[in-house]
């Protein structure tokens, strides 16, 4: 495939801001569903987001069977959102899958030719880099090495414990979920992300993976009248943006 085929136009800024200032947590749906190609596309745009060495730490566990998502709203708390919601979407970060993604990596390189270079980091040095050892005491020694070359240059701080890949795996997620959320937006549907869940039970209702990480919640779909709570404000861009 050639790269230049990959890069779409420009896209039009006024309608990107559109898209943006509209977003709102929405805590109120009503029970239209929200069709199969549009969840999909949102998804597929979801996974188009930047990530950690493309390592693509993600996954989403789309829940619309009435029982089963009845339950799931109840784990997050009975809230308004995940109760009126067509659909729920666990997102998860996985911190267990990097081995598995970087063999991917190498297998579906999308060039006729596969870069030394690229060949080099996934099989040698994201081992390196990415593996906590057992008891995570490989974590241990790349943080004393660290701490020690540090002194003279620039080295990669972490990840050097599980907790660390927990972060890792957390960042490039959480992306992820604002693609999907800003593509639902775009298709003319909604979403909240909700935060207020009880995990075990998530988990143990979704049949999570045991290193997998409940991100967020999304509830999604077309919001009610009453699904906008209040007037969106936020603090003053002075107190939190800093130019040096």
């Amino acid at each position: 495939m050639n790269a230049k085929s990959d890069i779409a136009p420009n896209p039009t800024l006024d309608e990107f801001r559109k898209v943006v200032r509209s977003r709102r947590s929405v805590r109120r749906f009503t029970d239209e569903a929200v069709p199969d190609h549009v969840l999909d596309d949102c998804l597929e745009l979801a996974m188009l987001a930047p990530n950690s060495s493309n390592l693509q730490p993600w996954e989403f566990f789309v829940v619309r069977t009435p029982e089963l998502k009845a339950q799931l709203a109840e784990a997050c708390l009975g809230q308004n959102a995940a109760k009126t919601a067509p659909v729920l979407i666990a997102v998860v970060a996985r911190t267990d899958t990097w081995r598995r993604h970087a063999r991917m990596a190498l297998e579906q390189w999308p060039e006729e030719k596969l870069p030394g270079i690229v060949e080099k980091y996934y099989s040698k040095i994201a081992p390196i880099h990415y593996s906590q050892g057992p008891f995570g005491l490989f974590g241990t020694v790349k943080k004393a090495a660290g701490l020690f070359v540090g002194l003279t240059r620039p080295v990669p701080r972490g990840p050097y414990s599980l907790n660390e890949m927990k972060i890792w795996a957390t960042k490039s997620t959480a992306l992820a979920a604002e693609n999907l959320m800003l593509a639902l937006r775009a298709h003319g549907y909604d979403s909240c992300p909700m935060e207020g869940f009880d995990e075990c039970r998530v988990r143990r209702l979704l049949k999570l993976p045991k290193k997998g990480l409940v991100t967020m919640v999304l509830a999604a779909g077309k919001r009610s009248e009453k699904g906008v709570y209040s007037r969106q404000y936020r603090f003053d861009r002075n107190e939190l943006v800093h130019y040096l």
